[in-house]
């Protein structure tokens, strides 16, 4: 972080807001030239703090009306399940975000299905019988309280509501 200053984390708060500002329209919101957003912007992506622009799509529309909470035990705690485990995950677009964990449960998934008959397909053909997994607890989300809007872009050592 000692090589980003308060420009930087402006550019990053405001594209991660939204990712389709010009330079121009970013020179705007955090008074700086347009020029100097293209520079700072280009270091930023080189250099690794923006790796990737994305659309956010909303999976109601999309009939993706189910989302899960799975919880994961694994068979056999060796490396060589845990990359069998991996494997699967990578391959699976109805995961959004698998999480290693530490205590009783190896993993926490998060899924979307369309319904409940997708969310049994996916359990009981697709993780269950995998001779990498051991056990499954399933937890349907009732209500999303609040959902991923970003990362708290903010300089190091300074305090902000929440930390």
């Amino acid at each position: 972080m000692e090589q980003l200053d308060g420009y930087d984390l402006k550019i990053l708060a405001q594209l991660q807001d939204d990712g389709r500002l010009t330079n121009n329209e970013l020179s705007e919101r955090i008074a700086l030239s347009p020029s100097q957003c293209s520079r700072r912007r280009a270091r930023l992506e080189t250099e690794g703090f923006i790796h990737s622009y994305r659309a956010m799509l909303d999976r109601g529309r999309l009939g993706l009306d189910l989302m899960v909470v799975i919880a994961v035990t694994l068979a056999t705690h060796n490396r060589d399940n845990a990359k069998r485990f991996a494997a699967l995950i990578a391959d699976l677009p109805e995961v959004l975000e698998c999480y290693a964990l530490t205590g009783e449960m190896d993993y926490h998934l998060k899924v979307v299905t369309y319904d409940l008959a997708g969310l049994s397909h996916f359990v009981n053909e697709v993780l269950l019988p995998h001779d990498s997994v051991q056990h499954v607890k399933t937890s349907i989300v009732l209500a999303t309280l609040k959902d991923f809007q970003g990362l708290p872009v903010r300089q190091r050592g300074r305090p902000q509501a929440g930390y």
